[in-house]
């Protein structure tokens, strides 16, 4: 018997619980910086130095860091569930917890490419500089999806999300597009739940609302879909 799909769409507030910084605070800026300055290509090629700098940052951090009792919740729901991960998020958290099957739809901290080939990927987690080359002789750019770049694992992700009989949403507002137009995938006999500590979006009979953090509420969720498989 084929297991059910189940989708998780996660974003900054699970990776948080494991104390890695939301990447934009209530000021809008990330260690004094405006965002828009080091996650733009508008940033990078105006001072390259500043965003290879802020993304060593990050990348420093995430290695000091562990995976969180919801990472390992979602990924002990492989042994019930076709579990597909959509995460917002550039850490590697998800599949340090365990689980196989993670599309980075905002790409990956801990990978670079060449910034004439998109597709030209490599695993990096020392710091980046300039004069880091691929193999085509081009500066190596950190592997994640700016503001104003194309989304390219969207349709993937979008394909993913329409074949769910299960969707959980933890840790993103589903307020930024165009990573909150997946849920609409959802087909219409898919159960929902959204678990976020302060929501912003109310309960229906297809949208079960856990007003939690991601690692009580993730726990909560796994329980309640373990026993409606059992049934």
């Amino acid at each position: 018997m084929s297991k059910k799909k189940l989708v998780i769409l996660s974003g900054a507030g699970i990776s948080a619980e494991s104390g890695l910084k939301t990447f934009r605070d209530a000021d809008g800026l990330w260690e004094g910086h405006d965002v828009m300055a080091v996650a733009t290509p508008e940033g990078w090629q105006k001072d390259q130095e500043l965003v290879l700098k802020f993304y060593n940052a990050r990348r420093k951090q995430l290695l000091e860091v562990h995976p969180n009792s919801a990472h390992h919740t979602i990924a002990s729901l492989e042994t019930y569930l076709d579990v597909t991960i959509i995460t917002q998020n550039v850490d590697d958290l998800h599949e340090r917890a365990g689980s196989s099957d993670v599309i980075h739809i905002h790409g990956e901290l801990l990978k670079v490419r060449s910034i004439a080939d998109e597709n030209t990927i490599y695993s990096w987690k020392k710091d980046l500089h300039t004069g880091d080359l691929a193999p085509d002789g081009k500066q190596l750019r950190p592997h994640v999806v700016w503001f104003g770049e194309a989304v390219p694992l969207l349709d993937l992700a979008a394909r993913k999300v329409a074949q769910a009989s299960y969707v959980i949403i933890v840790g993103t507002s589903m307020q930024v597009y165009p990573a909150a137009s997946l849920i609409d995938y959802a087909p219409q006999d898919a159960h929902c739940y959204f678990v976020d500590p302060s929501p912003s979006i109310s309960g229906s009979a297809r949208l079960e609302v856990i007003a939690e953090k991601a690692t009580v509420g993730i726990p909560k969720v796994a329980q309640m879909l373990i026993q409606n498989i059992k049934k």
